[in-house]
């Protein structure tokens, strides 16, 4: 049995080495799944991407705050079901203000830094998902259930 320690390193060095997340909104029970950009925060809680308001995963956002993120490494082989690993971060989404001190956003451009001009622009809207709990699947239906303390 992994300690919750190795299962901190482990998660840091997936979430360091993933670059992109599937997210899932919803509208009206209307189901809608997105890529996007990620950047998380160490201790997991927070996880940060940024989208053009005009989008329909803003309106959805906007519409209801429940979201859920998926990321993965998946290589598309047979290997996978027995390699790969999958983490569902459920919780509530914001849009962030817009500050050159926002640590927040800083993370995100650091680890996507040919997305600032992006970030800057004006229709741009950097969001976050304060995540409650993380869902990872390993070793083809390993499951581990991770709650995080807000």
């Amino acid at each position: 049995m992994e300690s919750r320690t190795e299962l901190t390193k482990r998660l840091k060095t997936f979430f360091d080495r993933q670059r992109l997340a599937v997210l899932s909104t919803q509208k009206r029970n209307r189901p809608y799944a997105s890529l996007v950009a990620f950047a998380v925060t160490d201790d997991f809680k927070s996880f940060v991407f940024a989208t053009p308001r005009t989008t329909r995963k803003y309106a959805n956002i906007m519409a209801s705050s429940r979201a859920a993120l998926l990321i993965d490494n998946r290589s598309n082989r047979a290997s996978d079901f027995r390699k790969a690993m999958a983490v569902t971060a459920v919780g509530t989404v914001r849009e962030l203000r817009k500050s050159p001190r926002n640590r927040l956003i800083r993370l995100y451009t650091d680890k996507h830094s040919h997305l600032k001009d992006f970030v800057k622009s004006p229709t741009c809207a950097v969001m976050c998902l304060e995540a409650e709990t993380l869902h990872i699947v390993d070793r083809f239906q390993h499951v581990i259930e991770l709650h995080l303390d807000r």
